[in-house]
């Protein structure tokens, strides 16, 4: 009981900084949208360029988190210090090797991204993803020792940093700038908005990096070339699987702006629809809050004889509620839809396609429980890929003629056919009675007053919010008068 106690307070102190941390990043939308110095096409850049943050601190990393939560609790063979320090240096030789490739084969790199994007934008961002690779290590280290605050407060220490920053170089310079620019004129170009912004995520990083430094001493270092082997072979397909699957979220933002026919508009497009894609990351938020909830509760029930049956659960009111988020969001854009600038708003249509294709994502993931239980975690690696490939070539075939609206119905059906996919499968090695009645009928009671908020003809805004307030009020009468109150759920999981 100490220990599930433990696990579910960790858990949620994880979670929790997990959350605040995406939060208060996704709260610079608005700060960079109503910039009166960013440009459509500046967060088209910004989109393009943190694309590809996300795989290049995957490599860079090289799963080194999950090899050192692998082999340093296996005492009867290594020390925890040999671990730890094997691994730093491993992703030090490899974040070392990056940057000594990046400046002497520079211009090969620089094929990636576009010419509009100039080379010191490219070369501060490298800076960062290089910090951020790298200090997954000393993460991993408070995590395997038992330091959720700590971990918490280092996490929230640079997201704050980033926001200051940003609020400095985009609100608080242009201000001295217009009445007082003698001030800053020695530093301030008005030219360099894209530039600021990844300037103040390197002082940022830079700082929270210093700050874990001390967690990197104080011990002998020791590299063993055996447990190195062992452990890149078995990092290895953790990295592609990352890279498949990090593909579905932000590969779309990759393609754009080379297969999109007009390049001279190519990055205002992209910058609307990244824009407007940040409404949707509200699904995104919601099910990691769930994930941290539920994760705990879920491997602490698998020895359990009734187990699947919570699992089944799990995912049934994991569905219900995700339909309520979808449609809360749906029915107040007119009030969301202030999250970003006007100039942005053409894009809004993508919202809810990228709601459920989000919802699809975490779907699957609560699905992907059956290979992870049952050891076959191989099955995750091919539905990313699977993933991965209907993605690209729907967007490289349909962007030229749809822009960005073929990226968000791109992710909707790739996610899709992977959750699919994993239910099907899944059934056959790990079958789970899933609550499927329940599950069609709300998402048929979801369809259905989405598709009256849109067709019944109210052109009035405050009366058109008044409507789906009714329609949403409509939903949650008939989940609480069907399968709530909640105490009573949370209390048949719990015994269980």
């Amino acid at each position: 009981m100490v220990k599930t106690k433990s696990l579910v307070k960790d858990s949620a102190i994880y979670g929790g900084t997990t959350i605040i941390v995406k939060l208060a990043s996704w709260l610079t939308t608005p700060l960079f949208t109503y910039s009166e110095i960013m440009h459509k096409s500046d967060f088209g850049m910004i989109t393009n360029i943190y694309a590809y943050a996300a795989f290049i601190t995957i490599i860079l990393a090289f799963g080194m988190e999950t090899g050192l939560f692998r082999f340093i609790n296996q005492s009867d063979k290594y020390k925890p210090n040999t671990v730890y320090s094997t691994v730093i240096m491993i992703v030090s030789a490899i974040v070392l090797l990056f940057l000594i490739s990046f400046s002497v084969f520079f211009s090969q790199f620089r094929i990636l991204w576009s010419s509009l994007i100039p080379d010191s934008y490219i070369r501060i961002f490298i800076l960062i993803t290089c910090m951020d690779g790298f200090i997954a290590v000393p993460f991993a280290w408070l995590r395997y020792k038992k330091k959720p605050l700590k971990f918490g407060f280092y996490k929230l220490l640079q997201v704050v940093l980033y926001v200051i920053f940003c609020t400095f170089f985009l609100v608080v310079c242009p201000w001295i700038n217009k009445h007082n620019p003698e001030l800053i004129n020695w530093f301030w170009r008005d030219n360099f908005c894209v530039g600021y912004i990844l300037i103040s995520n390197l002082l940022a990083t830079g700082i929270q990096t210093l700050c874990l430094l001390p967690y990197l001493t104080g011990f002998k270092y020791s590299f063993d070339w055996r447990l190195a082997k062992t452990m890149l072979n078995y990092c290895f397909p953790l990295v592609i699987m990352g890279l498949a699957g990090i593909s579905n979220q932000v590969l779309d933002k990759l393609i754009f702006p080379v297969v999109f026919p007009d390049g001279d508009s190519a990055y205002d497009q992209l910058g609307v629809y990244g824009a407007c894609f940040k409404i949707a990351m509200i699904m995104v938020m919601f099910t990691q809050a769930f994930r941290y909830a539920f994760d705990p509760f879920i491997f602490e029930k698998n020895k359990d004889k009734d187990a699947k049956q919570s699992y089944a659960i799990a995912t049934k009111y994991f569905v219900i509620l995700g339909l309520l988020v979808f449609l809360a969001v749906i029915f107040y854009i007119d009030i969301f839809k202030y999250f970003v600038a006007p100039d942005y708003w053409e894009a809004l249509p993508v919202v809810a396609v990228v709601l459920i294709g989000e919802l699809f994502f975490a779907v699957y993931y609560n699905l992907s429980i059956w290979y992870k239980l049952t050891d076959k975690t191989y099955w995750g690696t091919f539905f990313s890929i699977i993933g991965f490939a209907v993605v690209i070539s729907l967007n490289i075939t349909f962007i030229p003629i749809y822009g960005y609206m073929a990226c968000s119905w791109a992710s909707f059906i790739g996610n899709g056919l992977i959750m699919i996919l994993s239910y099907f499968i899944g059934q056959k090695y790990y079958p789970v009675r899933y609550d499927l009645k329940n599950i069609a009928i709300y998402t048929a009671l979801a369809a259905c007053l989405y598709a009256v908020s849109c067709f019944v003809p109210i052109r009035n805004q405050y009366l058109h919010i008044g409507f789906n307030t009714v329609l949403l009020a409509i939903y949650i009468y008939i989940l609480v008068k069907r399968d709530l109150p909640l105490k009573d759920i949370l209390y048949k999981l719990v015994k269980r």
